[in-house]
């Protein structure tokens, strides 16, 4: 009797839980098809307020514009994750007890307390109102984490299988690409749907360092609501596509991402 009470409290207690969550997404999605300006349910739905809300922001530049800043920041950050981490987590380079604090200590730089200093040197160096320059500075702000993480991951793995293909005659990257990643690709995608996520989510590096025709899809839907202020149904159908991106990446890959997050809880 005890254990049935207890998985029928489980019940009751998620379902609030999912009732908490669910509902202002709900709320905002009905605002984003709902004919009225002030964004309430008229049981009508209005699939024009997309096309409207594309068109006026412009989103189809702004969007492109973002897709490439995420995409070859995901690429660049895993990459240079992944050579990190298996430096520190399975080849002990010299000095790691040194360089790998300096490398969390990456994490713990405020980009409010360097944004002033940062815009003056990339202005200096041309990088500013660039697609080159901003994916720097986030590919720099992402990777202490990634190498974190990803020696984490490394360090869960077996010491055995690297001395194994070490006697087998593997050099140090045909370890990694073929015995290391293919074991940790959990982890690994989880880190590239973080990365993914904090770009394609950035609003305050792009209002600094971008304008123009390189203005990202976060700060296009800034302007669009400025100018619909009191239209909370556009205002609603421009965040749920800009957001949508991130949603769809984390629908298609929420296993690999659960397995990669539980994973985190390593053995040093």
């Amino acid at each position: 009797m005890s254990s049935r009470a207890e998985k029928i409290w489980n019940y009751v207690i998620l379902t609030v839980m999912a009732v908490v969550v669910l509902w202002p997404v709900a709320t905002f999605v009905t605002a984003a098809l709902s004919p009225d300006r002030a964004g309430r349910p008229t049981g009508e739905i209005q699939w024009d307020n997309f096309v409207t809300a594309w068109n006026n922001a412009e989103f189809s530049r702004s969007m492109l514009v973002s897709l490439t800043i995420t995409v070859a920041v995901a690429v660049l950050g895993v990459l240079l994750a992944l050579l990190g981490g298996y430096a520190f987590g399975v080849l002990g380079v010299l000095g790691d007890k040194v360089f790998f604090p300096l490398v969390l200590l990456g994490m713990m730089i405020s980009l409010e307390a360097i944004i002033v200093p940062l815009y003056y040197q990339f202005r200096a160096l041309g990088l500013t109102d660039n697609l080159f320059g901003i994916i720097l500075i986030h590919v720099g702000m992402g990777v202490p984490f990634g190498i974190f993480w990803m020696r984490a991951a490394f360090r869960t793995l077996p010491r055995g299988i690297f001395e194994s293909a070490e006697m087998d005659g593997a050099g140090p990257f045909r370890m990694l690409w073929s015995i290391a990643v293919p074991n940790l690709l959990p982890a690994v995608y989880t880190f590239i749907l973080l990365s993914f996520m904090w770009t394609w989510n950035d609003y305050f590096l792009s209002l600094v360092f971008l304008h123009g025709d390189n203005q990202t899809a976060t700060v296009a839907l800034g302007v669009f609501q400025g100018r619909h202020v009191t239209e909370v149904n556009l205002m609603a159908a421009g965040g749920l596509i800009v957001a949508a991106p991130v949603l769809i990446l984390y629908v298609l890959f929420q296993r690999k991402f659960i397995s990669g997050m539980l994973a985190g809880a390593v053995k040093e």
